[in-house]
């Protein structure tokens, strides 16, 4: 190690220190995850943006394994060993490095191995009020290392789905729609497609295969799709196996069976995408949205404004914040509230910290319930750059 990674070693840890004592006074345990993960849970849940920088390896067992690409999903896991249940409220804080590769080998600011200082809140069910705390005990960590100028960008993603489940339209279409939020290239192009009639099958015994298909019966819909395939010599190419085709079949005859979007309901969406501003502002215009359309969007929005009350209460300064109604993050697991704390103009390495709700998470991953969760991380090497404190 040369003197210059040594003393930017022992910086990360000083500045590291000051921010785990400020989610110490706050209740939260100091835990250490550990490093290697089953890497089945991370490549369903972490979504398509990152899944692809995961280091994944297999075990000589046989095991699929990777090395973590954030602490999130890990400290999900110490959770539910202490808590199979979900049913306990836990606050947990955490120092230490994630991996996640990088095309072009990386730099001190997009390095292979980076390390993230974060708190995640499990069981609270005053959402907006752990919103805030968390968010608030963000701000106050980058401050107390020196960070002073930054935005807070923030959205949620829970009113989206209010928005969807709204509007008359079926559940795996909402469903597909919330899937791919997070590309808006396909989210476009899959809304504006849900406009027209689905185009006719090519083959007249596929197009029969999918309409015998059992929507309720899975198991009978797989079984009848293997003996299809076993009946005419198919044999599958590619990576979905045969429960996944049996499913986009069945999607795809009651795509069939389905009225088009019309042409007003494709356009609030899209508009709804294009809402950004100050919180308040844009929660009015959502509000106006939602009344132009006649759909009744009083309760998402009320929780909404409840948070920006409870955030001005802790200190924090809403009118500076910038909230976009099209803004997610990168990870597929948020559920509601989303945030960043960026240097504006900077791009990836002006992201220094951030975060989110993921009340879904847990159970998808083992718990025997949904919970509410919600958490932040801090990208350290990022802000150690940022506060002027890196050699």
């Amino acid at each position: 190690m040369t003197a210059e990674s040594a003393a930017r070693f022992e910086a990360l840890e000083a500045q590291a220190e000051q921010i785990m004592g400020v989610f110490a006074q706050t209740g939260y345990e100091r835990i250490a995850p550990a490093f290697i993960q089953p890497a089945d849970i991370f490549l369903d849940r972490i979504g398509e943006a990152l899944r692809n920088r995961t280091y994944v390896f297999t075990d000589p067992d046989g095991q699929e394994l990777c090395l973590r690409p954030d602490l999130t999903i890990p400290t999900c896991r110490i959770y539910l060993e202490r808590n199979p249940s979900a049913d306990v409220q836990a606050r947990y804080a955490y120092n230490g490095p994630a991996f996640r590769y990088q095309p072009d080998g990386g730099d001190a600011l997009r390095p292979r191995e980076f390390r993230q200082a974060g708190i995640e809140n499990f069981g609270d069910a005053d959402r907006e009020r752990a919103e805030t705390e968390v968010l608030a005990l963000a701000l106050e960590a980058v401050r107390l290392a020196g960070l002073e100028q930054f935005q807070i960008h923030c959205g949620d993603l829970g009113l989206f789905g209010a928005l969807l489940r709204a509007l008359p339209i079926p559940e795996r279409w909402r469903d597909r729609l919330l899937h791919q939020f997070w590309r808006p290239g396909t989210f476009h192009t899959s809304l504006r497609r849900l406009m027209s009639p689905p185009a006719a099958w090519r083959d007249d015994g596929i197009a029969a295969l999918a309409a015998s298909l059992d929507a309720d019966d899975p198991l009978a819909a797989e079984q009848h799709v293997a003996a299809y395939l076993d009946a005419h010599g198919l044999t599958i190419i590619g990576a979905r196996n045969i429960g996944e085709i049996a499913t986009r079949l069945v999607s795809a005859a009651a795509d069939m069976r389905e009225e088009p979007l019309s042409d007003a309901l494709v356009s609030l969406v899209e508009r709804y995408l294009t809402v950004s501003g100050p919180p308040d502002a844009a929660l009015d215009a959502i509000a106006a949205l939602a009344r132009e359309a006649g759909i009744n969007l009083d309760e998402p929005l009320e929780a909404c404004r409840r948070r920006q009350r409870l955030m001005r209460e802790a200190g924090i300064d809403t009118g500076a914040m910038l909230f976009d109604t099209d803004f997610g993050r990168q990870f597929e697991y948020y559920s509601g509230f989303v945030f960043q704390l960026e240097l504006p103009g900077r791009g990836i390495p002006g992201q220094i910290a951030g975060g989110g709700r993921y009340d879904g998470l847990l159970a998808a991953i083992g718990a025997e319930r949904d919970a509410p969760a919600i958490g932040s991380a801090i990208h350290t090497e990022r802000l150690l750059a940022a506060t002027g404190g890196a050699p």
